[in-house]
Order: structure tokens, then C-alpha cells, then sequence
């Protein structure tokens, strides 16, 4: 659970770089291509390739992009003078022996439409002008294929088959309606998990008070009680955050592989049980004809007291996560792994906490620095974005690593996920949490409390999140950039103008004086 993943989308295009800079007649956007093919009449596969940098930009709408034959470049590499006349045709060559732009120039002088390269490895690869290239003023689109679906192009026309292909290069919309869910999902899971918090920490301190009135030297048993504990975390463990988060994130990145994505999908399965196990007892537990079920026990070995309630959702549970794993690729899985996600981030929310606003703002801050390190910085050193990699599974032949929530892209023609990392709801939302605790037990009302405020300035944040993912179109952002000024600020703004800073910034920690669980001020005006 320390790994706190960007806010993306998985199947990007492909970006500028800083590499090759643009200039007049090549300064094309790198973009995907849509490369729909036809054998001797009959529809087969799509391929994606790359457009170049130069050359004119292709068509967005695959009801304008015409169908074209494709023939075998003479020479093979393209780089002399063709054998050939074309009229018209997309001449397919390989790459190497010269640049981009001769090929291209001599498929033009060819009188082909467009030209196809064959690039010498799987991925594909950014087409730019050398530096000191001159003839750079082209009139027919550029594009490459990877090795694999050009090699199967160039087989069929050695075959003697006749193929065509279309050339288009489809827009994304600038939002998708998976972004709107994604974000109610977000905000609803701190909302439910911050109320189920300040319910369970009100009828604590309620209990405590009534314990406290009657001078009774009862203690709770919670090992007794079922999981109703909690854990604060303190200033130490939220700068180790940053020291243990970051090991954990490299060695997912250089042991990420089929193998090791399996242990974490056991791993989550695990947690999702769990979660999704003390959500439905929580639940089930509100109605009448559950509630004796839900407080009555029984021993169980290894396991200790365990009430009838859990005893009768764990098969489901159990079985739920099961099928999931097993059936985590077909095209529904996600709804099983965000119901698992939502469950298990809920049940965080409600047994970690934050006892005050100053233990917040650094595990954020610690947050904050570390998401933008190894989503940004980390290029620098490892010569990709280490988080984006892990979060989308490169390398591993799996469709991401599990701990994340996503939902499929409904009308983009390039498909994908939009995600977003468990993190970048859990982090912010024990501060959200914090805030509804601190509302209740201090009897403010909604108005004059913080929680509004604080929920309020992690939605904008996210939002503002995705409105930076869409203007980088679609490439990873890290989301705390965002939510963590938007939410700390807040609060730290707000406490500051009503006079409660002090309050929220040192509330729970052993010097407080006031030993009543009413968060009021101490009537002693030399202590806090």
C-alpha cells in the first residue's frame, strides 16, 4: 500500500521529445497510426504504426482515408534511386543505410502516396530530420510499422497477394467519459471511508467519555471486539514513507516480469478479501436481523474471536477475489478489481489515521516530492519514467500491476484505461478523514468545520489533474502534484484565518493537556 501510482492513461500516442527539435518542414506532432489492411479483397488485421516528423499530417476520420495499394520498394532500403514508377501506390521499404527524409524524398519522386518503413525491431521508433538534413520539404506522409506487422505485410506481397491499406491517424476526445466515473470513484471511496472513520472514532471517544463519568477501570478489549483498532501514523513514519516507498517502487521496476505481477495479484487478492470482507460486515451490520450476528463470536483457531457475520461473507469474499484472478484478463476484470481496490482502500481509511494536521502535511509533502521524482526525475537515471512503467506493467506481459482502479476509455478510438493509483486516494484521503474527525468530536457543524473544504479541494485537484493529463494527451500525470497543494492548502489557509491552526496542528500528540475527548481549548492559559 505505499505505492502511490499517477493518474494516466494506458495506450498513449507517442509524444514530442526535446531530442530533435522542430523546424520549418518538420514539425509534426508524433502521433499514432491507424493502419487497417486488406488481402486480396479481405479485411485482416490492424496495425499501429508512428508518423514522422515531416511530411503533410494525416487524416483524422477513417470515412475519408482512402484504401491504397501497397507494393515492395525496388530497391528494398530505398536508399538510391528507385527501379520503379508508382502511381500513386504506398510503397513499403525497411529501415537503414540512409535517413528517413531520402527515403521519403525518393518514394515521392517514385510518385508513391505514402511510405511505409519496416522498422528493425518490435517497437516503434521516432522519425525525425538529421541536423544538417536541407531537403527536408515532403509531400507525402511518413510512417513506421514494427518489425513484426510489416514482416507479415511483406510476406503477403511476396505471395503475389494484392493488399491495401488506409492511413489515418484518429483523435482523442478531450474528455472521456471514464475520467467522470474514475473521479466519482475517487471522491466517493474518501467520502463513505471518512464517514465510516469519524462514525467509529465519535462512538470511541463516546464509550471513553461514559467510562471516564462513571470511574469505571473497564478497559476494551479490541482483539475481543473484532478488527475495530486502529493505527496512527506519526511524523518518523511519514518520512520513511518516501525511503520505503521508493525501494519498493524500484524493485517492482527491475523484478517487474509475468512471474512477479502473479505474486502481486495474490498479494492484492489477499487485501481485497479482507477489505472486501470487513465492508460487507460493516455494512450488513447496520440491519436489525445482522446486528446479533455481527456481534456474537466464536473462537477460531489461529484466527482468535471471529464473529458469525464474518464467518458467513468470507466464502463470498474468498470466492469473488478467486474468480477474479483467474478471469483478470478477460475485458470485464476491471469490475471485479475495482470493487476489490474500492473495498480494500476504504478499509485503510478506517484503520490508518492521521492524528493531526502537522503528521498530514508531511507524509503529503513526503508524498508530493516523491511522486513527482519517479514520474518526472527518475527519466534522468533510468531513461523512462519509472512509475509510469510500473503502473502499466511493461515488460511484465500483463495489463498492469493490480493496485490501481481503472475504467476502460468509452469513446476514445485508441482505447486504454484511464487509472488511477490506490496512493493517490489514500494518502490525501487520511487527511480528509482526519478533517471529519476533527468536525465531529470538536461539534462543528458542516459549515463552519473542515471537511467540505478539504473534500472539496482533493475533487478540484483531481480534476485539475485530468485536465493536465488531457493537454498532454493522455500522458501520465502524477496526480498528487495537484491534489496535495489543493488539499493542504486548504486547510492549512483555513485553520489559519478561523484561529484553529494550533488546534488541528497539534491535536493528539502527548502534550495536549486536556484529557476530555471534546476538542475544546484548555481553560489553562499556559498550556495548549
Amino acid at each position: 500500500m505505499v505505492l502511490s501510482m499517477e493518474v494516466g492513461s494506458a495506450g498513449d500516442i507517442v509524444h514530442n521529445d526535446n531530442i530533435a527539435p522542430k523546424r520549418p518542414g518538420c514539425d509534426n506532432n508524433f502521433v499514432l497510426v491507424k493502419v487497417p489492411t486488406w488481402v486480396d479483397g479481405i479485411e485482416t488485421s490492424e496495425y499501429v504504426g508512428v508518423g514522422a516528423r515531416f511530411g503533410p499530417t494525416l487524416e483524422s476520420k477513417e470515412k475519408r482515408a482512402n484504401h491504397t495499394r501497397v507494393v515492395l520498394a525496388d530497391p528494398p532500403d530505398y536508399c538510391s534511386p528507385p527501379k520503379q514508377k508508382l502511381s500513386g501506390e504506398i510503397v513499403l521499404v525497411h529501415r537503414g543505410n540512409c535517413s528517413f527524409t531520402t527515403k521519403a524524398n525518393y518514394a515521392e519522386t517514385a510518385h508513391a502516396s505514402a511510405l511505409l518503413i519496416i522498422n528493425y525491431r518490435t517497437e516503434l521508433f521516432k522519425m525525425v530530420c538529421e541536423e544538417n538534413e536541407t531537403d527536408i520539404i515532403i509531400g507525402i506522409p511518413t510512417v513506421m510499422l514494427p518489425q513484426d506487422a510489416g514482416t507479415i505485410l511483406e510476406t503477403d506481397l511476396k505471395n503475389n497477394s494484392k493488399v491495401s491499406v488506409q492511413l489515418y491517424s484518429p483523435l482523442r476526445p478531450l474528455v472521456d467519459i471514464a475520467e467522470v466515473f474514475l473521479w466519482l470513484m475517487a471522491v466517493g471511496t474518501i467520502l463513505c471511508a471518512s464517514y465510516w472513520s469519524a462514525w467509529t472514532a465519535r462512538e470511541a471517544a463516546l464509550e471513553q467519555e461514559k467510562l471516564l463519568k462513571d470511574g469505571s477501570e473497564e478497559t476494551l478489549h479490541l482483539e475481543d471486539a473484532g478488527p475495530t483498532g486502529y493505527v496512527d501514523i506519526n511524523t518518523t513514519a511519514a518520512v520513511l514513507f518516501v525511503v520505503i516507498a521508493s525501494c519498493f517502487l524500484v524493485m517492482l521496476y527491475k523484478l517487474m516480469s509475468f512471474w512477479f505481477v502473479e505474486v502481486l495479484v495474490v498479494l492484492f487478492s489477499i487485501g481485497g478479501v479482507e477489505g472486501l470482507q470487513t465492508c460487507l460486515v460493516a455494512l450488513l451490520s447496520c440491519f436489525r436481523c445482522f446486528k446479533q450476528a455481527g456481534e456474537s463470536y466464536v473462537k477460531v483457531p489461529l484466527l482468535g474471536a471471529v464473529s458469525y457475520l464474518t464467518l458467513a461473507v468470507s466464502p463470498f469474499c474468498i470466492t469473488f477475489a478467486v474468480v477474479w484472478a483467474v478471469y483478470r484478463r478477460d475485458s470485464l476484470a476491471w469490475i471485479g478489481q475495482d470493487i476489490l481496490g474500492i473495498a480494500l482502500i476504504t478499509t485503510v481509511l478506517q484503520i490508518v489515521r492521521v492524528p493531526n494536521l502537522k503528521v498530514g502535511t508531511v507524509l503529503l509533502s513526503c508524498a508530493f516530492l516523491y511522486d513527482i521524482f519517479w514520474v518526472f526525475v527518475s527519466k534522468w537515471w533510468f531513461h523512462e519514467s519509472v512509475m509510469i512503467v510500473v503502473a502499466r506493467g511493461d515488460r511484465s506481459g500483463e495489463d498492469g500491476i493490480p493496485m490501481l482502479l481503472k475504467i476502460p476509455r468509452m469513446f476514445d478510438p485508441w482505447g486504454g484505461y484511464s487509472i488511477i493509483g490506490f496512493g493517490d486516494i489514500i494518502l490525501p484521503g487520511l487527511v480528509v478523514a482526519f478533517s471529519l474527525r476533527y468536525d465531529w468530536l470538536a461539534n462543528k457543524k458542516l459549515k463552519a468545520g473542515y471537511f467540505v473544504w478539504a473534500m472539496t479541494a482533493y475533487g478540484l485537484g483531481l480534476l485539475i489533474t485530468y485536465v493536465a493529463l488531457n493537454l498532454m494527451d493522455g500522458h501520465g500525470q502524477p496526480a498528487l502534484l495537484y491534489i496535495v497543494p489543493f488539499t493542504i492548502g486548504t486547510l492549512l489557509t483555513l485553520g489559519k484565518t478561523r484561529g484553529d491552526l494550533k488546534i488541528l496542528w497539534t491535536r493528539g500528540e502527548p502534550e495536549r493537556c486536556c484529557p476530555h475527548v471534546r476538542l475544546e481549548p484548555c481553560e489553562d492559559k499556559d498550556q495548549d
